[in-house]
């Protein structure tokens, strides 16, 4: 009798599990600096467990999402966001059947170059680097795995797949990339979209923002509410937004899985190819995106342009101006590695990946250090 073998191998477990459209790993065209292959982790297992202990992935706990830490400790972080999103994503991917490890690599590499502050430190460093470059946090993601982050003494970076720099490389220009992202990648953006949308209701109705009368108002909360309605539970007020909030990515979730399923079966792709051809997008359909696009309307209305918000925003676009410009005419207090990039990229732009990696309260520290 042949010996059987106690481990199954990454080819034998993808191959009876995934479709042929996903990305298989023994079809990834491998890494920048080649590694042998891990006897028991497939190669994105391991460009995820690098991104997980990256110096970079633990400073999301300390980066607002859309409320700063001064609101309360309640609401989400980067980091609990990028975990939502990761956990919304392998939920769609393990249904359809896509490379898991890759959507999970995916998904907690997507924010991973945000910088202090969330999108209002995002634009006061693009102001900053205007005549540089600009700033994206999508492109600063890739800086962080190519250039900045320490995985080896041999080389520079994390030396992540070709397949999660090229999924995270369609985020920085949606439009004009010109590469046609894989499925895997397109349940993450999907997912990420979802994840805002519920959670910062959530984190709004939480921290006074918006009144739930106000929220009720919203066609994607009335169909939530139906759908509620027809279980026919007794719940209690905080229960109720927790149901909601939970039925408002449930419903999304379950509308992309009811329309691409379906598609994908009778598209009858045989490889991952067929996908870079098509220009099929993964998302929700037909009166729940038009609710969805309504709900962003009014969370960017009514939430993002809060008072509060524009107060926190202002005073944090102000810090950044002031500490890159006090870094960039004396780069003195840079940490060495910093000072000798700017040989590599220059001085403006060595000082916005510093300010980039920084988290919110270790920018606050280094402005009231430098600057104040």
């Amino acid at each position: 009798m042949a010996k059987q073998h106690a481990l199954q191998t990454t080819d034998e477990r993808e191959r009876a599990l995934l479709a042929a459209y996903a990305m298989f790993s023994s079809q990834s065209r491998g890494r920048r600096y080649e590694e042998p292959d891990h006897p028991y982790r497939s190669a994105f297992q391991r460009d995820r467990d690098r991104i997980v202990h990256s110096a970079a992935y633990r400073r999301l706990s300390g980066k607002m999402q859309v409320f700063t830490g001064d609101m309360g400790d309640y609401h989400r972080t980067r980091l609990t966001h990028t975990q939502e999103v990761a956990s919304i994503a392998r939920t769609m991917g393990r249904a359809l059947r896509l490379n898991e490890d890759l959507v999970e690599a995916l998904a907690l590499f997507h924010d991973i170059g945000h910088p202090p502050f969330g999108h209002a430190g995002e634009d006061a460093l693009a102001e900053c680097l205007a005549e540089n470059g600009g700033f994206s946090h999508n492109q600063y993601a890739l800086t962080l795995a190519e250039e900045l982050e320490t995985r080896h003494q041999s080389f520079h970076g994390l030396n992540l797949t070709r397949e999660v720099l090229e999924g995270q490389a369609t985020r920085v220009d949606k439009q004009s990339s010109g590469i046609q992202p894989l499925l895997e990648a397109q349940v993450v953006e999907a997912a990420d979209s979802m994840t805002y949308d519920a959670h910062d209701v959530d984190d709004a109705l939480k921290l006074g923002l918006v009144t739930l009368e106000e929220v009720h108002e919203q066609d994607m909360i009335r169909i939530c509410v139906e759908i509620i309605n027809q279980r026919g539970l007794n719940l209690g007020p905080s229960e109720y937004i927790r149901a909601l909030i939970h039925t408002m990515v449930d419903c999304q979730v379950t509308n992309v899985l009811e329309n691409a399923g379906p598609f994908l079966e009778q598209a009858a792709w045989i490889s991952h190819d067929d996908v870079r051809q098509s220009d099929y997008r993964i998302g929700t359909v037909g009166e729940l995106a038009e609710a969805k696009r309504a709900m962003e309307a009014f969370l960017y209305e009514r939430v993002y342009r809060h008072p509060e918000l524009i107060k926190t925003r202002e005073r944090a676009q102000s810090q950044i101006h002031a500490l890159f410009d006090t870094f960039v005419a004396n780069p003195d207090p840079l940490p060495e590695r910093f000072k000798d990039r700017i040989d590599v990229v220059g001085l403006h732009r060595s000082v916005g990946d510093y300010i980039a990696g920084m988290t919110d309260r270790f920018f606050e520290q280094q402005f009231i250090g430098f600057v104040v």
